[in-house]
């Protein structure tokens, strides 16, 4: 397969064009039009410092809503009411967090200033959307990604405080299933959401369900 690189025309190639790992295309801008773009079409970005990577796996990780996973723990702090939890009343402070959080075999943060700023962008235009809980009114932890219809594709989520990322989670994922929610992208597997349900399913049916949303 080749590897696409993209330029000023706003445009991705088809998703099974990818290469094993799952690099779609190269380059192009971050601006609202072409990550929307690349959203309705399963393409998200990692970024590495020079330019855009875009990138479409396959199988995805994803996580049905009805597939959610509480431990016993986590219900007895969410029965608790442990953090306080909020929605889109810090976006700015999460992606800076998520940009900042140090994470185990990482050596640096895919969340560069250019990706925060166009990510903010999207937050004012009501795409990106931010989870948060509180201890003490003090951010504990969240997530932020973007919310297309009734998908969900998540970003990045941090925590201050042992529990936190989990509870912003859980509990955001309660009330997008009052909104009739059918998915959150997790995009690549990590042990972490596995333990909240999410599992692999093929990058067609991926596909399929974000075309019978009509993104």
């Amino acid at each position: 397969m080749p590897l696409y690189a993209l330029d000023s025309r706003l445009w991705f190639p088809p998703a099974d064009q990818a290469l094993e790992d799952g690099l779609l295309a190269i380059g192009g801008n971050l601006s609202t039009e072409r990550l929307l773009l690349a959203y309705r079409n399963g393409i998200f970005p990692w970024y590495d410092g020079i330019m855009p990577l875009w990138w479409c796996p396959d199988p995805r990780f994803v996580l049905f809503p009805n597939e959610l996973k509480v431990s016993k723990s986590m219900q007895q702090l969410l029965k608790k009411n442990a953090f306080t939890f909020t929605v889109n009343k810090a976006f700015s402070q999460v992606i800076h967090h998520c940009k900042n959080t140090k994470r185990k075999g990482q050596q640096g943060t895919w969340i560069t200033n250019e990706v925060e700023d166009a990510y903010t962008i999207l937050h004012k235009k009501g795409y990106a959307h931010s989870a948060e809980v509180w201890l003490n009114n003090k951010l504990a932890g969240g997530l932020y990604g973007i919310r297309l219809e009734k998908i969900f594709f998540g970003e990045s989520m941090f925590s201050l405080t042992p529990n936190a990322s989990k509870f912003a989670f859980i509990s955001y994922i309660r009330q997008m299933q009052q909104e009739d929610l059918q998915l959150i992208d997790c995009q690549v597997y990590t042990e972490h959401l596995e333990s909240l349900g999410a599992r692999m399913i093929q990058r067609s049916a991926f596909i399929d369900i974000l075309k019978s949303n009509d993104l």
